[in-house]
């Protein structure tokens, strides 16, 4: 399969410390992919270069066979991040509006709120909403310039058990209709259950790739014991 995603050969270094090195892998469309691994050994620096948000010191990211440097490239892509920085009275509506005009051929505000679950607050100050609520609002946003690709940083983190899983259901519903999605997340259970494919990052480069039912084998135990143990050597 083609892929939508391809990182290769990415370094990155901030001054003594190299951050990530030789990190490479590629996503195709319809799967999802995690990135698996500590705090410090790479993800979110993975996922900042291939985004834009930084530039590597050497590597090449393409989406959709494009230079992810381009503009073309770049409309092909959404982004969950840790956390969703929006002014406290701005509605979901305005932010979604807001948001599409950034693109040349969005998807409609409307059609968005109903799908993700935010008709009722669509007018509601971003202040008022609910964890979930705006863990929703962030799908929806990453999603108004109908990319190809979606890079989710952890966006299930702190979220209660029901709101969780009705996020990964979102996620899942995204996969099945063609995307390819980047997963960074430190949840060994959604990471099983989610991804088609994972790899594991220890200090700054790629230790394991393969399904979550291959990595598991492969190690005897469990995902955690591989990623574990893999990040101790």
């Amino acid at each position: 399969m083609t892929a939508v995603i391809a990182v290769h050969d990415l370094s990155r270094r901030y001054g003594a410390v190299q951050a990530i090195s030789g990190v490479g892998f590629e996503i195709a469309a319809g799967e999802i992919f995690g990135l698996l691994g500590p705090n410090g050994a790479g993800k979110t620096t993975t996922l900042e270069c291939i985004l834009g948000l930084i530039q590597p010191d050497q590597g090449r990211i393409e989406i959709c066979g494009m230079d992810a440097r381009r503009r073309e490239a770049c409309e092909k892509i959404g982004a969950v991040l840790q956390a969703t920085g929006l002014q406290d009275k701005i509605t979901p509506r305005e932010a979604l509006d807001l948001f599409a005009s950034f693109y040349r051929a969005p998807l409609n505000s409307d059609g968005l709120l109903q799908r993700f679950g935010l008709v009722e607050k669509a007018n509601a100050a971003f202040e008022t909403l609910s964890g979930g609520q705006k863990q929703r609002l962030a799908l929806a946003l990453a999603f108004v310039g109908n990319p190809q690709a979606l890079l989710l940083d952890e966006p299930t983190a702190g979220l209660d058990p029901q709101i969780r899983r009705d996020v990964q259901d979102h996620i899942r519903a995204m996969r099945d209709n063609g995307r390819a999605i980047l997963l960074s997340t430190h949840d060994m259970n959604e990471a099983e259950q989610l991804c088609d494919r994972i790899a594991v990052i220890a200090r700054g480069r790629i230790a394991a790739i393969g399904t979550p039912k291959q990595l598991i084998a492969d190690t005897g135990g469990s995902l955690e014991d591989l990623v574990l143990r893999l990040t101790a050597q």
